[in-house]
Order: C-alpha cells, then sequence, then structure tokens
C-alpha cells in the first residue's frame, strides 16, 4: 500500500469514529430528555410522599419501577386515576400488583 492509500484509510476510519460518536451523544441527550419529560410528568401525576416511595422502590428494583411508572403516566393522561396520586394510593397500587404475582410452588415426590 502507498503512503496516499494508508492516509486515505485513517481519514476514512477516523470519520466513521467521528460519526459514531455523534450519533452516541445524540442518543444519550434524547434518552436523557426523555428521561427529564417522564420525571416531570411524574412531578405532576405523584404526590411528594409518594415520589419518595416510587423513589425508593427503584432503588430495589429498578426494571419494576420502571414499568409501573410508564403505567401511571399512561393511565393519567388517560384520565383512568385521579392526580395527584397519594402515597396511601401508591402503596395500594403495589399491594395489588403484588398480589397478581404468581407464588412459586414447589412439589416434592
Amino acid at each position: 500500500m502507498s503512503e496516499n492509500e494508508l492516509e486515505e484509510l485513517r481519514r476514512k476510519k477516523l470519520s466513521a469514529l467521528q460519526r459514531q460518536v455523534a450519533e452516541e451523544q445524540r442518543n444519550a441527550q434524547s434518552q436523557q430528555q426523555l428521561e427529564m419529560q417522564k420525571e416531570a410528568l411524574l412531578r405532576s401525576i405523584l404526590s411528594p410522599e409518594a415520589r419518595q416511595r416510587l423513589t425508593n422502590l427503584k432503588m430495589v428494583k429498578p426494571e419494576f419501577t420502571d414499568q409501573l411508572e410508564l403505567q401511571l403516566i399512561q393511565l393519567a393522561q388517560q384520565g383512568k386515576m385521579r392526580v395527584p396520586v397519594s402515597d396511601e394510593q401508591l402503596r395500594q397500587i403495589l399491594v395489588q400488583l403484588q398480589s397478581r404475582k404468581r407464588e412459586p410452588t414447589i412439589r416434592r415426590r
């Protein structure tokens, strides 16, 4: 390979890496914006005590809490839930969701 070909390959590789980094930055920014919008909606939907409970729960069960947050937002936007949700109402929702979980059974032969 000649020096010019090597230089051209380097430029192409650098250009591709720069595009990739720029794309990752855009994705990170859009993800951050979505998270900020979600937090703003939750602030308007939940009472401060309920938000604190959800934050505590998020430390223990992040996937479950993410799904619950999305469900709460959807229900509030559809008008199927009275806003703001108090801590007691959130506790009742959590109890209902917990009771729906299937308890594992162990069968011994």
